[in-house]
């Protein structure tokens, strides 16, 4: 997407790469809304911190990160043995699908990668394929971004108001994201409406970076309290809910998404508002069929007990909120269950969650 940088609209990958430097180039959201800056990662250890510590976050983000991460990993390695590259791999690999358990796409991604690269039958040409592969997950991540667009938009009609909760822009995928897809091709298309993004606490994604990108791109749009959802949908202020997933079992339906979306489904249902998820093939899990075995990430307690925000001056600053010597739970995700979601908006189409195929 096109973002204004020192007075002049440029376009940026959330993630690239750059093969000179073996470098894993990704944008600071850590540092959004209040200033832009690109970071690179020069080793796969740094690769993989920069998932973990959410440098880079979002489903598809995260997956393309952890792809050239990979092939990073593999450009690396010095020798010319395949057992002992192997072995090094088999390090990178974990390290890499370790960083965010909870997300899928890493894991869909790395696998993807591995295969390409059984085909080389010398450590020079798995390196090859590996950087290869990276960049068909990336390019790949975009194509069906976009067509989710297309399919989605038409959800969207004049005078709507769409909720979103987090952020599944284009900072969290490649490019052009899931759950923004529609509403950025519907205002493409000439329709006028809102967007409500969630503040999503704690770590405030939709009114840092869903409300950053919108304003970017010139759609209208409000950021509301979390736990203001309920009171605009009883008021009938709300016509749409489109949020993205970090995973969808394919067998069962059901979606994991940042914490706080399976409370938005329940409202929704009970106000008779469709809510939709938007999600690319690489988020889809084909193998867990018991939503309870899906490893929900429980991060740290200060951000629940205090947020980041910024100085005037620009710099980054954490307060702590919460009574001194709380402690605090934090549950990065939830799991919404199929019977309350209207549509998974995919890049073959808007299916209902028993309609999703079982296997690839």
């Amino acid at each position: 997407m096109n973002v204004m940088v020192r007075g002049k609209l440029r376009h940026f990958r959330t993630v690239d790469f750059d093969a000179a430097g073996n470098a894993v180039v990704l944008i600071e959201q850590r540092l959004l809304p209040h200033r832009f800056q690109r970071v690179w990662m020069g080793n796969y250890q740094e690769t993989a911190s920069a998932i973990r510590d959410m440098v880079v976050r979002g489903a598809g983000a995260i997956g393309a990160t952890a792809a050239y991460g990979l092939a990073q990993g593999a450009r690396a390695f010095p020798g010319k043995g395949l057992p002992s590259f192997e072995r090094h791999l088999d390090r990178v690999h974990q390290v890499l699908a370790s960083a965010r358990p909870t997300a899928v796409d890493p894991v869909n991604a790395l696998v993807e990668v591995r295969k390409a690269m059984s085909g080389g039958r010398t450590v020079e040409r798995q390196q090859e394929l590996a950087l290869e592969a990276a960049f068909e997950f990336g390019d790949r991540n975009v194509d069906e971004c976009r067509t989710i667009g297309r399919l989605g938009a038409h959800l969207i009609g004049n005078g709507m108001t769409v909720l979103t909760h987090c952020n599944a822009g284009w900072l969290a995928f490649v490019d052009v994201g899931t759950a923004t897809a529609p509403i950025y091709q519907a205002r493409q298309e000439g329709r006028d409406f809102t967007v409500l993004c969630d503040e999503t606490r704690p770590r405030c994604q939709g009114a840092t970076l869903t409300a950053w990108e919108l304003a970017q791109q010139g759609v209208r749009h409000a950021v509301i309290a979390d736990n203001a959802a309920g009171a605009l949908m009883q008021q009938g202020r709300v016509d749409l809910v489109i949020v993205g997933t970090d995973r969808v079992l394919a067998r069962t339906g059901h979606v994991v998404n940042k914490i706080g979306t399976y409370t938005k489904a329940v409202l929704a249902h009970r106000h008779g508002v469709p809510f939709y998820v938007a999600a690319p093939v690489s988020t889809l899990d084909w193998t867990t069929q018991d939503w309870r075995a899906i490893p929900i990430e429980e991060r740290s307690q200060d951000e629940v007990l205090g947020a980041w925000g910024a100085t005037p001056g620009g710099r980054s600053r954490y307060i702590r909120i919460a009574n001194p010597g709380s402690p605090a739970l934090n549950p990065g995700f939830d799991v919404t269950p199929p019977e309350l979601v209207t549509g998974i908006i995919t890049p073959a189409g808007i299916l209902k969650p028993s309609e999703l195929p079982h296997t690839k």
